[in-house]
């Protein structure tokens, strides 16, 4: 039986990485930029789940000047990479969109966070962030019966 998505990890703690992208690099050189924004508010909500064990990690899983249309991202090859190794155990984003805009990219992720057990929370998408979630089974298997996955 799967672990129900508000399940801790080791140690009690569940491993929060913070993924952040934003399409251009125009004003990424300011001194607080959409990068930031987005990374402030998914720490404010880790934070309100410490209760649960919920810890942010330290790494910076930032992807600037990249689209969302391909997953081809250097930060989001390291945050799948350290998903797999174990590293991490939930993916926080503040919205879908900033971790894909590809129907068949979500599913991917989809069956690496499955393989993992691990799960994913979108700050303004809170139909996407559970396992099983009737939005999130839709989009992965329209993908596969499209041949996209």
């Amino acid at each position: 039986m799967k672990k129900p998505a508000t399940a801790t990890r080791r140690n009690g703690t569940v491993r929060c990485a913070i993924y952040t992208r934003k399409s251009s690099e125009e004003g990424l050189d300011q001194e607080f930029n959409s990068l930031q924004a987005q990374r402030e508010a998914c720490e404010a909500f880790i934070h309100s789940q410490r209760q649960e064990g919920w810890v942010c990690l330290r790494a910076a899983y930032d992807d600037g000047g990249f689209s969302g249309a391909t997953m081809d991202r250097p930060a989001l090859q390291q945050l799948l990479a350290d998903l797999t190794a174990g590293r991490v155990d939930t993916i926080v984003v503040y919205k879908i969109d900033r971790l894909t805009r590809s129907l068949a990219d979500f599913a991917k992720i989809v069956e690496i966070l499955d393989a993992r057990d691990a799960f994913h929370h979108h700050l303004s998408d809170q139909e996407f962030q559970h396992p099983g979630s009737a939005l999130r089974s839709h989009a992965f298997w329209r993908a596969r019966s499209e041949g996209a996955v």
